[in-house]
């Protein structure tokens, strides 16, 4: 999901029990690697950890969530993070006024704490991280690098506050922070829009830039790894290291990015956040999706190279097209198709898509490293309308998203992440209002699934 799904949701502002031993689990694998400057495992970042791997250790509602409870906050969460603390800080965009604001409720819901953020061309942006002391740290529409903590005074009242704050203006001029990630010494990596990767160093004060690729837009966030930061921009992939804070790329890799915006994407380019994976570290390869046609790819690339290792058609052709992160886990790459997507509209400079419109009939896919590691193989497809950035559950083994019927219906879902078959699903709601507009879900240690949607969150219980 974009950076700039911010400026879409201010237009449409404006305008069950874990499964039994005989369930498919996650096969046995290296979790992502474990960045020592976030926080809580799985659910620190908006795809579960800084590799944006989409893949949470803990087990979710399952298949048939006892308990789906809407919470309405007027807003748009798309950001739902969770703390050591099991609190919920979440960053929303309010239907009145448009206005970002980090809230901070309690794991019932219930709303503790908020905190307005400055307004600018990214509303302050959709992508922010908790980091080890559970603050959430996000850029603000003056520039700002934000670290904002919770705390509970003698009375039991919750507040949020910006406890520090380092002005990038000088810096971004004009430009603006689409997605941000700790690398592995605890520096602040930032892409913009018009291509840059800022890497600030909190402890010296110093920020650094680096421009990528001339005429080079990035619309989606970045991965890391203690290989480096990933970025895939309007053209290319990179892998960029960040040695005493000076960012230098390691490796490009380009993609066919096609010749238009396709409908269901919301940027012409590739929809993917990149995602480090692998069976040996974690993070042995690298994955995104490209914006070819007929039929959009799968490709993925040895991390430490840039090494091409596959390039495999997925999705329906001339209905093939991904606005979201790929989920990364052990040798697979899931991959669910938004072509189509019925978004109200679209972010200013996003273009005509080509075609204009198509109808949206979902779609998901499992591609497979080779045991050699020298191509890739599908292993299955299903035609899940998901709804939702999937999230894989390594604990239960089935990926959680929700889903989108032709009539604007919204409903949970879970999928066998070994078969590709639909487990079950639950009601959520119908309409504008319960749609999850493929924002990505949260999974807590407890099970349960936090689901942003247009107007707050929904709760979905075992």
């Amino acid at each position: 999901m974009p950076a700039h799904l911010t400026r879409l949701l201010a237009v449409l502002l404006l305008a069950a029990v874990p499964l039994g031993p005989t369930s498919a689990r996650a096969a046995a694998a290296p979790e992502p690697p474990t960045n020592p400057y976030l926080g809580p495992v799985g659910t620190a970042t908006m795809h579960g950890d800084a590799g944006s791997s989409d893949v949470t250790p803990y087990a979710g509602p399952g298949a048939s969530p006892s308990q789906v409870t809407t919470v309405s906050r007027g807003a748009a969460c798309p950001t739902i993070l969770i703390g050591s603390d099991g609190l919920l800080v979440s960053l929303c965009t309010r239907i009145l006024g448009r206005t970002p604001v980090a809230q901070l409720s309690a794991p019932d819901g219930r709303l503790l704490a908020e905190l307005e953020l400055a307004k600018g061309s990214l509303l302050g942006g959709v992508y922010a991280f908790l980091d080890r002391d559970d603050r959430l740290v996000v850029v603000d529409g003056h520039g700002d690098l934000l670290r904002i903590a919770h705390a509970r005074d003698a009375a039991g009242r919750y507040t949020l506050a910006a406890v520090r704050r380092t002005p990038l203006a000088s810096v971004l001029g004009d430009d603006a922070v689409v997605g941000l990630v700790p690398d592995w010494s605890g520096r602040v990596v930032m892409a913009t829009a018009a291509g840059r990767v800022l890497v600030h160093d909190g402890t010296t004060g110093s920020t650094h830039a680096l421009t990528l690729g001339v005429g080079e837009r990035i619309d989606n966030t970045i991965a890391s790894s203690p290989a480096g930061a990933l970025i895939t921009t309007s053209h290319a992939t990179y892998l960029v290291r960040t040695d005493r804070g000076v960012p230098t790329v390691r490796w490009r890799a380009a993609y066919d990015r096609g010749s238009a915006r396709k409908p269901g994407q919301l940027s012409w380019g590739s929809g993917a956040t990149p995602t480090f994976f692998g069976p040996r570290t974690g993070a042995d390869y690298v994955a995104i999706t490209d914006n070819a046609r007929p039929q959009a790819h799968a490709l993925v690339y040895a991390a430490g190279t840039g090494r091409l290792i596959c390039w495999v058609p997925v999705l329906t052709p001339d209905r093939s097209g991904s606005e979201n992160s790929p989920i990364g886990y052990d040798r697979s790459v899931y991959v669910a198709s938004t072509y189509g997507y019925p978004y109200p509209a679209y972010p200013d400079g996003a273009g005509t898509s080509d075609p204009v419109a198509a109808p949206f009939t979902g779609g998901m896919e499992r591609i497979d490293v080779d045991d050699d590691g020298q191509g890739c193989h599908r292993v299955w497809a299903n035609e899940v309308r998901s709804a939702a950035v999937p999230r894989l559950s390594t604990a239960d083994g089935l990926i959680y998203t929700t889903t989108r019927d032709a009539w604007g219906a919204f409903r949970t879902a879970a999928i066998d992440s070994a078969t590709g078959e639909l487990k079950g699903e639950r009601w959520i709601g119908w309409g504008l209002f319960s749609d999850s507009l493929q924002m990505v879900g949260s999974i807590a240690p407890d099970g349960t699934q936090y689901q942003g949607t247009v107007s707050g969150f929904v709760r979905i219980r075992r």
